[in-house]
Formats: C-alpha cells, sequence, structure tokens
C-alpha cells in the first residue's frame, strides 16, 4: 500500500518468510539505512529445553488490521520509506522465521528505532497465539 512516499505491506502467511526477497522489496536508492529484524523459533523457553517446533495461530484479516494500525503509529513518529511486517502461522521448525520487520529510511537511527518499536508493538497488541511443541506435548504460552 502507497501512503504518500511510503510503502507498506502487511501480511500473515502460511509460508516460509523470504529474507532475501524482503531486503529486496524494501530497497530504494533513497535509503541510507535498511534494518530486517527476524524473529525465529528457538529450543528453549525459560526453563523448558528441547522444543522442536512452534504452532502460531490468528485470525489473518484482524491481524492484518492490527498491524496495519501499528504501521501507521511508527509512520507518524519516524520517517520512513518503507515498512514491511509479516508473520507466519501453522508450525514453524526450530531456526525458521516466524516473523519479519523490515524498515528503509534515509537515516539509520529512525530505521533503528521504528524497527524496534513494531517489533515490540506487534507482541504487545497483535492477537497471535504460539504453541511450543516439545517430543511427547506441547503447551500455549502467553505471547508470540
Amino acid at each position: 500500500m502507497e501512503d504518500g512516499n511510503v510503502f507498506t505491506r502487511v501480511k500473515v502467511r502460511l509460508d516460509s518468510i523470504d529474507p532475501a526477497a524482503l531486503l529486496a522489496e524494501v530497497a530504494r536508492p533513497t535509503a541510507g539505512a535498511i534494518v530486517l529484524f527476524l524473529g525465529t523459533a528457538r529450543d528453549h523457553s525459560g526453563d523448558r529445553t528441547g522444543i522442536t517446533d512452534l504452532e502460531y495461530e490468528a485470525y489473518p484479516e484482524m491481524v492484518e488490521v492490527k498491524l496495519a494500525e501499528v504501521v501507521t503509529d511508527a509512520l507518524s513518529r519516524w520517517d520512513l520509506q518503507v515498512v514491511l511486517v509479516e508473520h507466519r502461522v501453522g508450525m514453524v521448525a526450530v531456526g525458521d522465521p516466524s516473523v519479519a520487520v523490515a524498515v528503509a529510511a534515509a537515516h539509520r537511527e529512525e530505521a533503528f528505532a521504528a524497527g524496534q518499536f513494531l517489533i515490540d508493538q506487534l507482541k504487545s497488541r497483535v492477537p497471535i497465539w504460539k504453541k511450543e511443541h516439545w517430543a511427547g506435548g506441547g503447551n500455549w504460552v502467553k505471547g508470540a
């Protein structure tokens, strides 16, 4: 979506997140800074080890509305050129990205600040549920 000269896109996806494709999509000749954050599934959580994968559930239409609100908030704070936010649903193997935030701006300070704001706000405001799986069990946990 074009918002003036700013391109934004939010997406909930079943398939893998492609970091190289995100970098190519966010690149602009006017951008002096590109920040890409990937949240990856890890093999531990708190005291639990041996996690094999994560399962995410969401109502995609609602999540995309909430993500768009977070992006709008970021655009009101920083002078950004591109903002892309993607989150997986379904099963995500350990080591694979479950969420991506890509930001392009003229300067690094804005890109870093906006990227951190976007992932922090996504974690606190967007309704996505996560279940950790391990050999012999699984458990829904608070926070995506």
